[in-house]
């Protein structure tokens, strides 16, 4: 789920790996802080019982497309993966298999790609529209994901994410969603500079957590699932992009917190 948006000119810059964390400029504790603690509090209760009324509603819809995965391709029907929840406890998020079977045997951890040739024909369908992520309400129900929030990742990649971005982890404060602000208003994942934007996105959220924009992102995501007017969208729900996610943080925590964050300010 993705809208192109303006890019930044800091997030072009090379960065050199983090030599000790004693090179790191002190970001203010508060930064990080929910604004709107209450929410925060009775949000997993929400996402429980919002997620069990999806997945009954749903389910007709996953058992079918496990049908199809098991009849087109080799392999079990699910594809389950390790990934990090919150406060960096693991947990086994469960999918629609969209790729062959074992597609990382040579290969090990790796993000996918665009028309990535490991998908299956099945796969790409199920991915364009998303159907893939649907078992992902039994993490949900279980309490391991929430509906909303930054994009759950993989401990291999995050340790090693974690060299270009000292403070990767402080996403992990919530729990992972099936959608999100960042994989709404930036493109999927291509690079480290995608990530470097997306982990800001995460922690504007993390920060502004509230009803409202929980709304707008539920909003933008049904409307994105049944295809409506991207530019109609945008308009109407008025997401914060990732240049006013940039700003907002600026304003209030000055432009170095911003480049501390992203990890601009290593090596120099």
């Amino acid at each position: 789920m993705s809208i192109e948006t303006q890019i930044p000119n800091f997030v072009h810059e090379r960065y050199s790996r983090v030599a000790a964390s004693s090179d790191l400029a002190v970001v203010p504790e508060e930064f990080f802080a929910p604004k709107f603690r209450w929410y925060s509090g009775i949000r997993p209760g929400i996402d429980v019982l919002l997620g069990l009324l999806l997945l009954i509603c749903l389910s007709p819809v996953i058992v079918g497309g496990a049908v199809a995965v098991k009849l087109t391709s080799r392999g079990p029907a699910f594809y389950c993966q390790t990934r990090l929840g919150k406060k960096g406890r693991k947990f086994t998020i469960v999918k629609l298999r969209t790729m062959v079977h074992n597609a990382e045997a040579l290969t090990g951890p790796v993000w996918a790609t665009l028309n990535d040739p490991r998908t299956t024909r099945l796969g790409r369908f199920l991915r364009n529209t998303h159907i893939d992520e649907f078992p992902q309400l039994f993490n949900v129900v279980t309490g391991q994901m929430g509906l909303i929030g930054p994009r759950p990742e993989r401990p291999e990649i995050a340790t090693s994410l974690e060299w270009d971005i000292p403070h990767f982890r402080q996403r992990l404060q919530v729990r992972p969603g099936i959608t999100g602000l960042s994989q709404l208003v930036l493109p999927a994942d291509s690079d480290i500079e995608d990530v470097r934007k997306k982990f800001l996105s995460d922690i504007y959220y993390i920060r502004n957590m509230n009803p409202l924009l929980d709304a707008q992102v539920s909003f933008y995501t049904l409307a994105y699932l049944l295809s409506a007017s991207w530019h109609g969208v945008r308009h109407f729900a008025s997401l914060p992009c990732f240049v006013r996610i940039e700003h907002k943080i600026a304003s209030e925590f000055g432009t170095e917190t911003v480049q501390e964050l992203c990890g601009s300010n290593k090596g120099q």
